[in-house]
């Protein structure tokens, strides 16, 4: 019974290995950090070591570090970026080239299919930077698993549906960082950023959106678009909308009603 297990097993793991040869995306295995998982495994281990012990223990007896210049020129340069990223991909594919419904990749060498391909290189290559700022700040898991969904993206799927994310990703980006610097000046202009809880509804948006796309393809049988990296991108998505949803609602619902609370008090005191 255990060799007929095993056997199984070995079965599972073959198709597993020859699916992912299979559909590997020549153009982009001899890019930086898309060749092999390897490299970004080790960023990714360092990253969540620093976060998770070599740092707090560094500053467990200092004072926090001062990084306003480096917080203003790392948040600009992320604006620009993001900017970038959403141009390109509107130009190359989500701006009249690309279908909503059913867009398989195109694995290609056509100049559009490249300049696609491009984006979600530069992608995985923002994702893997924008960990500096949580070095910075503070540890997010969430920003552990998206280079991981990147690079699967640029290594197998380089095109179509899986750069829609990327390309709503960008422009929110370009908002959220935008908040980022404007906050890095200080008090004199943090007074006047109202609208940081927007960025969260629109990040929740943008996951809302991903879990419907996705989950449409399901249900296209002529759509060629593979069915399971569409049910784990449907998820990942998924996933982020409970995440960002159960983030606002511990963030702003309760803030809100605890202001509501103490105005109430005061009337009554009054």
């Amino acid at each position: 019974m255990s060799a007929i297990r095993m056997n199984e097993t070995n079965t599972i793991v073959d198709r597993m290995v020859n699916f992912l040869v299979e559909h590997e995306d020549m153009r982009t295995k001899s890019w930086f950090l898309s060749n092999a998982p390897g490299p970004l495994v080790m960023i990714l281990a360092g990253y969540l070591y620093f976060c998770l012990y070599a740092g707090p223990r560094y500053m467990r007896d200092r004072k926090p570090f001062e990084l306003k210049n480096t917080l203003l020129v790392y948040n600009a340069v992320q604006v620009i970026f993001s900017w970038v990223l959403f141009y390109e991909g509107y130009k190359g594919g989500w701006g009249g080239h690309y279908n909503f419904r059913c867009q398989p990749v195109n694995y290609a060498t056509d100049p559009i299919s490249m300049r696609v391909g491009n984006i979600k290189f530069f992608f995985v290559i923002n994702k893997t930077a924008q960990i500096l700022i949580y070095i910075f700040l503070t540890c997010r898991y969430h920003h552990t698993l998206m280079p991981v969904c990147a690079f699967i993206g640029v290594k197998y799927f380089a095109g179509g549906h899986g750069t829609l994310l990327g390309f709503i990703n960008s422009f929110i980006h370009i908002i959220m960082y935008a908040y980022y610097l404007l906050s890095a000046m200080g008090p004199k202009v943090q007074k006047y950023l109202w609208w940081k809880k927007y960025i969260t509804i629109l990040q929740i948006i943008q996951f809302l959106i991903i879990f419907v796309h996705t989950l449409q393809i399901q249900f296209q049988p002529n759509c060629n678009f593979s069915k399971p990296i569409a049910a784990l991108l449907t998820f990942n998505a998924g996933l982020f909308t409970y995440m960002f949803s159960s983030f606002y609602i511990k963030n702003y619902n309760k803030e809100a009603a605890a202001v509501k609370a103490k105005t109430e008090a005061a009337v009554k005191q009054d």
